[in-house]
């Protein structure tokens, strides 16, 4: 029996094809639809690769769509931001819209719906409106301007767009049912008054419609056949589609995906405006941070966050992933990509004693073993070298193949040397290894086919280039940050050691040409890229410049983590 390795279609794509097959659907047109209240992370991520993917592949269009309807936490800032973070992950947009281009009509449907006696005015504050709604097993309790007239309703709403009330004294809501089983429907806030500037339509509106009044509306407006949002709107479905009914407009239709949680990582916009207000980080972009752009500066790839949204698939039930899965996808896309270099973290000075002092030399380098096109640099070799202070010991243990004393080991791309005595401080800390090399081992082999265990790495002393090297790690140190005693905080398990930085690293100095000219990727400013040979994926950081390099690490070259199959 031929297996079958045809990749099996998510439930959303089966819904999609038997729309396109029945002719329910002649092309198909997704939208994006973030508040701009703060920048996107990891989670709209899998939205955004779902939403324009889906299009894609079934030749439909993605529209992006702002959901501005709070204007005291929305700025153009986020704006320009979340455009940024959808082209540098590889996608266009068919048009950007906002739910403040529909204000409008938005609110000529509401005045339809008060004519219908589906809408009134109700003058209780929230906190009284909250107390009447009832329990998911107790009815909730009807307003007493429930039966106001639909002449008096349309005054009020008149004169509350025409800002005659104050912030909080009226709200406009639906008028459904306050016994309804779903919560949702017991007469809903369509409106409420907010005296705030707009970030678009300045002062002109102080009544501001509610997510779950515009949304479906909005998606109606642009024709909208797949709305997907994330499962904690199901039960906001049905009220989406009744609005559409009694409205009588395009029906677009909602449906519902597993929303991405990822363990050691919290997700809450609020949590994470909290971290950036109170300093726990340095800002959206913090490489520590679960944002797109936070990602970006660390020296992840579009392709690599793509590739992960793909393997998790699409799901209708809550999990959570592995940040290791992450990691994955991006050492498996650097690992094909990214240039090696060589670095010294914690140098330690090696002189090579019968190596002539005024000696230069240059030696060929891969660039990339994984790419031949790549091609071969050349690394300059002299006297005396940097090596890592960790690939030295006098009193080696067991299977420890690096350089000891009276031991030969294999310089990366150079020669064959001997460690034949070491200088220490007053304090005992090696300072200098004095070695010997082998002038018949240029390009690391021996002619006599000897053998040595141990390959390191080095920098020449001379031609090195200063660095500042920041590594980091997971910004929480508890695999759930928001599982906490009662009283605690998230903040409570932050991760101390989460930001380490290095100083005085050394680089061989052809970095300084790789790093001349900025770098963009699909039209967005980008970090330079590399694996520090043996030391793992690490980016150029914007703190940087030509007289003060610094590198992010992306991540290490090795995980524990497996990709089945």
């Amino acid at each position: 029996m031929e297996e079958n390795n045809e990749k099996q279609l998510n439930f959303l794509e089966e819904i999609i094809e038997k729309g396109l097959a029945d002719g329910t659907y002649k092309s198909i047109l997704t939208r994006f639809p973030p508040e701009p209240n703060g920048y996107l992370h990891i989670g709209h991520a899998k939205s955004i690769c779902l939403n324009f993917g889906l299009a894609k592949k079934y030749g439909g269009k993605t529209n992006l769509r702002f959901d501005d309807t709070n204007p005291v936490k929305e700025d153009t800032e986020y704006v320009d931001s979340i455009q940024n973070d959808i082209r540098w992950l590889g996608f266009e947009w068919a048009g950007v819209h906002y739910a403040s281009d529909y204000f409008e009509q938005l609110y000529e449907w509401a005045v339809e719906l008060i004519k219908k006696g589906l809408a009134y005015v109700d003058d209780q504050t929230l906190e009284e409106i909250r107390q009447n709604r009832g329990t998911v097993t107790s009815p909730g309790k009807n307003s007493p301007w429930r039966d106001r007239s639909v002449e008096e309703n349309l005054d009020l709403f008149e004169r509350m767009k025409n800002g005659e009330f104050a912030d909080g004294s009226r709200v406009l809501r639906a008028k459904i049912d306050m016994a309804h089983p779903n919560m949702m429907f017991r007469d809903p806030i369509m409106y409420r008054i907010l005296h705030a500037h707009h970030h678009r339509t300045g002062d002109k509106w102080c009544i501001y419609p509610m997510y779950d009044y515009a949304h479906g509306q909005s998606d109606s407006i642009e024709h909208i056949t797949h709305s997907i949002c994330t499962l904690e709107f199901d039960i906001h479905r049905p009220l989406y589609d009744w609005f559409i009914e009694q409205l009588g407009i395009y029906p677009s239709h909602q449906y519902e995906f597993a929303r991405l949680n990822i363990d050691y990582t919290v997700m809450s916009k609020r949590k994470l405006l909290q971290l950036v207000k109170e300093g726990y980080v340095s800002g959206w972009d913090d490489p520590r941070m679960p944002t797109i752009c936070g990602f970006r500066r660390r020296g992840y790839t579009p392709e690599s966050i793509r590739n992960f949204c793909e393997r998790i698939g699409v799901a209708k039930r809550d999990n959570i992933i592995s940040y290791s899965l992450l990691e994955f996808s991006l050492r498996e896309h650097l690992n094909k990509v990214a240039q090696r270099r060589m670095a010294v973290l914690d140098p330690v000075k090696v002189v090579i004693d019968n190596y002539p002092e005024d000696k230069e030399e240059m030696l060929t380098a891969i660039n990339n073993p994984e790419n031949e096109a790549d091609g071969k640099r050349e690394v300059p070799f002299c006297r005396e070298l940097y090596i890592e202070r960790e690939d030295f010991m006098e009193n080696p243990p067991k299977k420890y193949f690096r350089m000891t004393p009276g031991n030969e080991v294999r310089l990366r791309y150079a020669y064959f040397v001997k460690c034949q005595s070491v200088e220490k401080d007053a304090d005992g800390n090696v300072i200098c290894i004095h070695c010997t090399y082998d002038p018949a081992t240029r390009g690391g082999d021996a002619p006599d086919g000897r053998k040595v265990k141990g390959t390191i790495h080095w920098v020449s002393a001379r031609h090195a280039v200063n660095a500042e090297v920041r590594l980091f790690d997971r910004l929480f140190a508890a695999e759930a940050p928001d599982d906490v005693p009662e009283g605690g905080s998230f903040l409570d398990n932050l991760n101390p050691d989460s930001l380490r930085t290095i100083n005085n690293c050394k680089i061989e100095p052809c970095i300084l040409d790789d790093i001349k000219q900025e770098h963009y990727e699909n039209g967005v400013a980008a970090p330079v890229r590399f694996q520090f040979e043996r030391m793992g994926y690490f980016c150029t950081d914007p703190d940087g410049n030509a007289d003060h390099l610094v590198f992010n690490r992306s991540c290490t070259l090795k995980d524990s983590f497996k990709i089945n199959g």
